[in-house]
């Protein structure tokens, strides 16, 4: 490193690249090209040391080092220091370069220097030629010379190139056959521990995230960190300085100043300066803005020249600056040419919007000081960007304006809603729609036109969140006509029409359960597809899951998951529209008990979700929430997730498909033994009254869930409770009668209706009635692989005295009984002895508390019987057993029943069962 770089005594180990460079001693050749400041030189010399050494790992050999920038293009003192480096073995400050003469030729000089590196190498033995500051000497003689001495290196000879910029040498040939390797800017940019550690050799220890944030100011330049290392050493708030650092930070400037800018022609100055107010600029912006042509030439020769212009895209037509050159050349265009700089930004704004580039219009308006174009162009982009699910970025340059709550510029209201939706401000949405549709019926009808589509869109999405249908309704009809003048077709509409199949779809599926909801929103995923609009795709099939989960988990699982994957392809993995997904996806993970990976998905919801207090999403996950706890065996804590949830629907201004679960599931955790509200602790009163109170609740839903199986079923617990089988029976009697047609509305909550039927059986002392309702809920249960009710419920005892179960219900109940043991031992510190056991043998221990036969559990794993016979014998030496009845025991004992679950999928994954 040059200026402002540590010293050659203050190097940090940067292991992983002198490890590059030693392996690249295997080739011929090793270029390192990065801007100033980045470390090349410490590299360099710190690698010369290492080798001059040997060491482990090293070969040993001769080094001859030239520093390049004491000869400023002078080819013939260049050409005979590299010739006395090679012929002498000494200290490259140990020696006189041979003196010039008037006679000299540098094409017989590389003849001799190739002659002595041909002396010197050996198989056992290298020598290295490192060059440092390259840029300095080269012209087109001495590169042509240099070429030529580099592509006939005789093997055991190696030569590093260090340089500011890359070299007009025609190397192609040794890159070709895998002789060169190229270390560039992007490689020598410090890692965070390594920048950790160059912090740490001036005293200074910075919290992760400003340490993080200072990696992303500097870029892991190399100058940069070390400038900020030596002003941070004693500075009294280490976190305000990185707030604070910038390219205009007066050591960082001077820096860059002299280093960079100084450094260019004149009109490469005032090109980098009148370009700086851009994020990113290409070559007819630059003409734009600087007057004159053939700007992109000059910028592809910056960027190969490394002066901290980075070209963006595979073909070299966008640019953009390092970040603290960048904040340099600000300051330096706020001090050089502080009048001209509005007239920059309005003529960068204009060639930007001609330019399809209204977001960086808007900026650029802003800067210029011309509020009212940019509140106009905002207000015209509002739609589009709710398209694309930009509502942060609306919501940064709502707040650039001087009035953040748009008195002056009431058109911008509908950025300002469509913000507030995205952020569950209901209300606030709403009041800013007011104020807009004052604001549109004064406006002229070209203005009206223009904002209708934004209108309309902001106004299906308010519907949407309160759960107003007919809202949503009157709101979708007007989308049957084209939003562009009469005879005139709308490009909206097809953006409209999508709209309103997602918000229809959303608020049918909420409101109504299995319904229309799950078509429309398919059509909605299918239409955004077709017309090039991933985000609402997204947002359409993130919903589609909860509308199908009503159906069928195993497809709403499928759904949910093709959500997250469309989603991730796009970024977007922690957006907000992904939520419902998360947690629906989540919600079919607790019906399966598997339980460690719905809280990793609910995680992940929370993190979407942040900033969202929308009333409809928090209703579920709070719901999903309290289900996972509950299949935990935590009921106090299950009930007061169950209770937030009750509290967040209270906040709706309708019923919707979950009212009666949610409520249905606090009322039945309350009865539940454990819950600190539970009935026993709280109330004598009778079953009947409890039944009557449920019975209230189930008269106040809106059809058609007049008779909520839900509340049907948490009248059963308490009646179970206080020991009151025939109140319990006499509830579910509505939905244990209806057969399949109560099985669509929710399979859990059927499933869960014919498990408390069985307790209820089993307290009568009804064994054939229990029996059945056991098998009802398993055939109900089988397909998408329901196990949440059996925990909640109880019934393990239950199934695990079921004699001869059917074939198809073995592996389940494997799966119920391995979960419950699973539950029940969460918290339990694991034994200090455990057998290792096989997966093949975990999955075949699992069908051991069954009543099933070897033969039909070699029939479920589709295994001959003998494989089965083996891993018997294998489980009970392995735990010490002398029967099935033992092994069961002990594995119990151990805990092992509770390890995992068989699921149909690892049957095909396993190929030890095969």
């Amino acid at each position: 490193m040059t200026a402002g770089g540590p010293t050659h005594q203050q190097l940090i180990a940067r292991d992983r690249l002198l490890n590059l460079l030693d392996a690249a001693t295997a080739g011929k050749v090793t270029v390192i090209s990065a801007p100033a400041g980045s470390g090349k030189t410490s590299l360099l010399r710190n690698w010369v040391d290492l080798a001059e050494g040997g060491g482990p790992g090293r070969q040993p050999g001769r080094v001859a080092y030239i520093p390049g920038e004491q000869f400023r293009g002078e080819s013939q003192p260049f050409w005979l220091s590299v010739l006395d480096a090679v012929r002498y073995p000494v200290s490259r400050a140990g020696r006189e370069p041979a003196p010039t003469t008037p006679h000299f030729e540098a094409a017989r000089v590389v003849d001799l220097i190739l002659a002595e590196l041909a002396a010197y190498a050996a198989p056992d033995r290298r020598i290295v030629l490192a060059i440092d500051d390259v840029h300095e000497l080269i012209s087109a003689e001495t590169a042509a010379h240099l070429t030529r001495l580099l592509s006939e290196l005789p093997d055991g000879a190696h030569a590093v190139l260090a340089t500011r910029r890359d070299l007009p040498l025609r190397l192609h040939r040794l890159r070709l056959v895998g002789e060169l390797t190229e270390l560039r800017a992007r490689d020598l940019r410090f890692t965070g521990d390594e920048a950790r550690a160059l912090l740490a050799a001036s005293g200074t220890d910075l919290p992760e995230q400003a340490l993080a944030q200072l990696m992303e100011r500097t870029e892991g330049w190399a100058a940069g960190l070390r400038l900020a290392a030596v002003a941070l050493a004693g500075h009294p708030d280490p976190r305000r300085f990185v707030a604070e650092f910038s390219g205009s930070s007066r050591a960082v400037a001077q820096y860059l100043v002299a280093e960079m800018l100084e450094r260019q022609p004149a009109d490469v100055q005032e090109l980098l300066l009148r370009t700086s107010i851009l994020r990113r600029v290409n070559g007819a912006l630059a003409d734009r803005l600087t007057g004159r042509s053939g700007t992109e030439r000059i910028l592809l020769g910056l960027e190969d020249a490394n002066a901290f212009v980075v070209s963006l895209d595979p073909e070299r037509t966008w640019f953009r600056y390092h970040r603290l050159f960048g904040d340099l050349l600000r300051l330096e265009l706020r001090r050089r040419l502080p009048g001209e700089m509005p007239a920059l930004h309005r003529g960068a704004a204009e060639w930007l919007e001609r330019g399809g580039q209204p977001v960086e219009a808007v900026r650029h308006r802003q800067l210029a000081g011309d509020w009212d174009e940019a509140a106009a162009l905002l207000a015209d982009q509002a739609f589009s960007m709710i398209l694309d699910g930009q509502e942060k970025t609306m919501q940064s340059l709502l707040h650039a304006f001087p009035d953040p709550d748009g008195a002056d510029h009431p058109e911008l209201s509908v950025a300002q809603a469509a913000v507030d939706l995205a952020h569950g401000g209901l209300d606030d949405a709403a009041a800013h729609l007011t104020r807009l549709e004052d604001f549109l019926r004064q406006a002229d009808p070209e203005r009206r036109r223009r904002l209708a589509p934004a209108t309309t869109a902001v106004r299906l999405s308010l519907a949407r969140r309160r759960g107003q249908l007919a809202d949503v309704l009157r709101h979708a009809e007007v989308l049957d006509a084209p939003v562009g003048p009469a005879g005139e077709p709308s490009s909206s509409h097809a953006d409209l029409r999508v709209l309103a199949l997602m918000n229809l779809g959303i608020v049918e599926a909420w409101a109504l359960g299995p319904s229309d909801g799950a078509r429309h929103l398919s059509e909605g995923a299918e239409l955004a597809r077709g017309i090039g609009r991933p985000y609402l795709e997204v947002a359409c099939r993130a919903q589609l899951g909860y509308a199908t989960k009503f159906t069928s988990l195993t497809r709403a699982r499928q759904l949910c998951e093709q959500a997250i994957a469309l989603a991730e392809e796009h970024s977007w993995g922690t957006a907000t529209i992904l939520a419902p997904a998360l947690i629906t996806l989540a919600e079919s993970l607790v019906w399966s008990a598997d339980f460690d990976a719905a809280e990793e998905v609910l995680e992940r919801a929370r993190r979407c979700l942040r900033g969202d207090d929308g009333p409809g999403i928090r209703t579920l996950l709070h719901l999903v929430e309290g289900m996972l706890l509950a299949g935990r065996g935590r009921p106090a804590e299950a009930l007061a997730r169950f209770t937030a949830a009750d509290e967040m629907q209270s906040r709706l201004p309708e019923r919707h498909a979950l009212t009666g679960f949610v409520t249905g599931q606090m009322l039945a955790a309350r009865c539940r033994p454990g819950s600190a509200e539970s009935v026993t602790s709280v109330t004598s009163a009778a079953p009947a009254e409890l039944a009557e109170l449920a019975r209230e609740q189930i008269a106040t839903l809106p059809a058609p869930l007049p008779d909520c199986p839900e509340l049907r079923n948490a009248v059963a617990v308490s009646c179970l409770a206080l020991r009151d089988a025939a109140g319990a029976l006499a509830a579910l009697a509505p939905v244990t009668d209806a057969g399949e047609a109560v099985a669509a509305i929710q399979a859990g909550t059927t499933v869960e209706s014919w498990l408390l039927a069985a307790l209820a059986h089993r307290d009568l002392g009804q064994d054939t009635d229990v029996r059945h309702s056991l098998e009802r809920a398993l055939d109900l249960a089988v397909d998408d692989r329901i196990i949440l009710p059996f925990l909640t419920c109880g019934v393990g005892e239950l199934l695990a005295a079921v004699p001869d179960p059917e074939p198809g219900h073995a592996s389940l109940i494997a799966d119920i009984l391995a979960a419950a043991e699973g539950s029940q031992t969460t918290d339990s510190p694991q034994p200090p002895s455990m057998p290792e056991l096989s997966p093949t043998e975990l999955r075949v221990l699992r069908y051991l508390p069954t009543h099933l036969s070897r033969p039909e559990i070699a029939d479920q794993l589709s295994v001959s019987v003998n494989t089965v016979s083996t891993h018997f014998r294998n489980i009970y030496a392995k735990l010490q057993a002398t029967d099935r009845s033992s092994a069961v025991q002990r594995a119990r004992d151990l805990r092992l029943l509770g390890v995992g679950r068989l699921r149909r999928s690892d049957d095909e994954a396993d190929p030890e069962l095969r």
